[in-house]
C-alpha cells in the first residue's frame, strides 16, 4: 500500500463509507502511516505552533497551577502529574522548571505522558531526559492510555489534546439525522449521508430545534475520557487543567479542519499528511466529569485566565531581564492572550475533585 488515501480507497471499496471518525483516526494514528506517527509537526518549521512554542511563560504559569494545586491537595507523596497529548514535551519541561520553587512539589511527582506515537516520545524523551528538574521528579513513564496511570493523587494538563480526538458528524434532513460518512466518487473522496437514521441518543442536548442541513458533532472518546477522569477525581484528591479552542456550550456546526505548513488545507486530500481537528465541546467533557461527581469550573478565556496568573508581570519580569529579547515577549504575550489571537477563540476548563477550593484563575 503506497499511501494511506489508497488504503482507504480500498477499505471504502469493500465496505462502504467510512465514519469520519474512522478517517480522522488513521490519519492521525494509522502506525505507519498517520499523520502523528511521522515525526516532528510543531513548530515555525512544521505545520503548526502551539502555546508552549509560542513562550515558556505559558508552561511555566500551567507549572506553577499545578504546584498550588497540589499545595491545596494537602501536598500528597505520592502525586502523579499526567499530560496527555505531550507534544514535543515543550511544556513538561516548562513546568517542571517552575515547580521547582515550590519545596517539596517536585519530589513528589511520578510523572506520565499519555502519548501513541513513538516518533512523538522520541522527541519528548530528547526534551525531557536531560533536565534536571525532570530527575528531581520521583519518576517519568510513558503510557498509552489513562487506565495505564497508577491511582494516586492527580495533577492532569491536556493542551490542544481533545480538539484532535475524531469526531462523528451528524446531519439533519427532512427525514431526520444522518450521520455524514466519507465516500469515494471519481477516486476523490466526498462527504455522504448515511442511508439509515441515527441513534438521536448520542447527539448532544439541544439538537432538537437545529435548522435543517445543521452539522452536530459527537466524541465519543472525549466523553469516556472525561467520565475517566471524574471517576479518578472522585476517588483520590486532584485537579485537571484543559486548554484548547472550542466552543464553550454544545452547538451545532462544522468545525473540522486540517493544517498543513501553517496554512488550511482541505481535510479530505491526501490523508496523513496534515494535522486534522475539531472544536472541543467543552459542555460534553464538563457533563461526563460531572455525572460521576467532579466539580466543573469554565471554560473561560485563556487569555482572562493567563492574565488572572500573571502573565503579564512575568512578561515585564522577563524584558527587563533580556531586554534584546522584549519584542520577541511582548509579541508572544499579545499572542496568547489578546482577542486576536488565541485569548478567546482558546478557552480553560478545570475539573477537580469535590471539597477542594476553586483552582487558581477560577476563583
Amino acid at each position: 500500500m503506497n499511501s494511506l488515501a489508497d488504503n482507504f480507497r480500498d477499505r471504502i471499496a469493500s465496505g462502504g463509507p467510512m465514519t469520519l471518525a474512522e478517517y480522522m483516526n488513521d490519519a492521525l494514528t494509522h502506525p505507519r502511516l498517520g499523520y502523528y506517527m511521522q515525526g516532528d509537526t510543531f513548530g515555525r518549521g512544521g505545520d503548526f505552533i502551539t502555546a508552549p512554542e509560542i513562550s515558556q511563560m505559558f508552561g511555566e504559569l500551567i507549572g506553577l497551577w499545578c504546584a498550588i494545586g497540589w499545595q491545596a491537595m494537602g501536598a500528597p507523596n505520592p502525586a502523579s502529574l499526567v499530560e496527555l497529548g505531550p507534544g514535543r514535551g515543550t511544556l513538561m519541561a516548562d513546568m517542571l522548571r517552575a515547580g521547582r520553587s515550590l519545596e517539596g512539589f517536585l519530589d513528589a511527582l511520578s510523572v506520565y505522558l499519555i502519548e501513541v506515537s513513538p516518533a512523538l516520545k522520541s522527541l519528548q524523551e530528547e526534551t525531557l531526559i536531560s533536565q534536571p528538574d525532570v530527575h528531581a521528579a520521583r519518576a517519568l513513564g510513558w503510557v498509552s492510555d489513562l487506565g495505564d496511570v497508577p491511582d494516586a493523587p492527580l495533577l492532569a494538563v491536556a493542551n490542544e489534546f481533545f480538539d484532535a480526538l475524531p469526531v462523528h458528524q451528524f446531519q439533519k434532513t427532512a427525514s431526520g439525522w444522518r450521520e455524514r460518512l466519507v465516500g469515494v466518487e471519481d477516486g476523490k473522496f466526498c462527504f455522504v449521508l448515511a442511508d439509515h437514521p441515527a441513534d438521536e441518543t448520542l447527539l448532544p442536548p439541544g439538537t432538537a430545534d437545529a435548522d435543517l442541513d445543521a452539522i452536530v458533532e459527537v466524541r465519543p472518546l472525549a466523553k469516556a475520557i472525561g467520565r475517566d477522569l471524574g471517576a479518578r477525581l472522585v476517588g483520590a484528591p486532584g485537579m485537571v487543567l484543559i486548554l484548547d479552542y472550542g466552543h464553550a456550550e454544545s452547538a451545532p456546526g462544522d468545525t473540522l479542519q486540517a493544517v498543513k505548513a501553517h496554512e488550511f488545507h482541505n481535510p479530505l486530500i491526501d490523508p496523513g499528511t496534515a494535522d486534522l481537528t475539531a472544536h472541543v465541546d467543552f459542555a460534553e467533557i464538563g457533563r461526563a466529569a460531572a455525572g460521576l461527581g467532579a466539580r466543573v469550573y469554565g471554560p473561560i478565556g485563556q487569555g482572562y485566565f493567563l492574565q488572572s496568573l500573571g502573565i503579564t508581570e512575568r512578561a515585564e519580569a522577563l524584558m527587563a531581564a533580556s531586554p534584546s529579547h522584549a519584542p520577541d515577549i511582548e509579541a508572544a504575550l499579545v499572542r496568547l492572550t489578546s482577542a486576536d489571537g488565541m485569548g478567546q477563540m482558546f478557552k480553560v476548563m478545570a475539573l477537580t475533585s469535590p471539597g477542594l477550593p476553586p483552582p487558581p484563575g477560577f476563583e
